[in-house]
């Protein structure tokens, strides 16, 4: 499976660097480049790729207005991988819950973004699940005491988005459940549904918000 990239950051240093990581895999390549937000748009419609690597902080329109505006404008939409210096940034948490499917520190070696990127693209597990539930849980105030009631999650689907919040690909949970593959996918495919979630990402920190996956 060939898959195809767009970089957006506001340094050319950093959009090098990252373009030669990722066009030395045989399987990836960059097809496009921008350094700043307002551009991403124009260029995803243009190039059409499978994921973007978005800095969260830029001059002009950062990466969570970007990935708003991607999200809200594309039908399918690429998936966005949020590129950050800090991972306690508050950029990184409001990015995701714009949709975001996982975000990525700077400094992370680059056999690691290969792997992020395949993985974001995929689909089938968390990116980071215990940065992501750092994040939650520096940022995620008191949860509604009603927790989840409102979706009308199955017992079986409860299972499932706990086992996604721990970063379990749809293998793995298959295995812990004793399920076949294309049932643990049907439940993924019915508890992003009723979440109203565009990817696991969503979906789970939904779950922490509400409360009904504990953040302690």
């Amino acid at each position: 499976m060939n898959l195809s990239v767009v970089v957006v950051d506001d340094e050319p240093l950093i959009r090098s660097g990252l373009r030669a990581i990722i066009n030395a895999e045989a399987d990836l390549t960059v097809v496009g480049e921008a350094g700043d937000g307002a551009e991403v748009l124009p260029l995803v419609r243009r190039t059409g790729p499978d994921v973007v690597l978005m800095d969260v902080r830029m001059p002009a329109v950062d990466g969570i207005q970007a990935t708003r505006l991607l999200l809200d404008s594309l039908d399918p939409a690429p998936r966005v991988l949020v590129v950050t210096t800090f991972e306690n940034d508050d950029y990184v948490y409001d990015a995701l819950r714009a949709g975001a499917s996982g975000f990525l520190l700077k400094r992370t070696p680059p056999d690691d973004i290969i792997a992020a990127i395949r993985t974001v693209a995929r689909s089938e597990s968390l990116l980071f699940p215990e940065a992501i539930r750092a994040l939650a849980l520096a940022h995620v105030g008191t949860p509604a005491p009603s927790g989840l009631d409102e979706y009308q999650l199955t017992e079986r689907e409860q299972e499932v988005l706990r086992l996604m919040a721990r970063g379990l690909s749809n293998a793995e949970i298959a295995g812990e459940l004793i399920l076949g593959l294309q049932t643990v996918k049907t439940h993924v495919a019915n508890v992003l549904a009723k979440l109203n979630a565009r990817d696991r990402t969503q979906a789970v920190i939904r779950a922490y918000e509400s409360g009904f996956v504990p953040l302690h």
